[in-house]
């Protein structure tokens, strides 16, 4: 992921600008799905909602490590 962020400045900031907890999240919606696929439609959604101003992965029931 971190690939991701190297790339693109306006995303890095906005980012390093989400709580750590936000964070936390949106790894575990991108990472708790199994196929590769997926995981790149997880990471375009989420870069197009980091983007619009959504802090957070939307419709999930949350991280199940917490």
């Amino acid at each position: 992921m971190r690939n991701i962020f190297i790339s693109d400045s306006k995303l890095h900031a906005i980012w390093q600008d989400i709580t750590p907890l936000a964070r936390n999240e949106w790894i575990c919606w991108i990472e708790s799905v199994k196929k590769q696929e997926t995981r790149e439609r997880h990471i375009r959604i989420m870069r197009e909602n980091l983007v619009k101003g959504k802090r957070r992965p939307c419709c999930w029931a949350g991280c199940p490590h917490r």
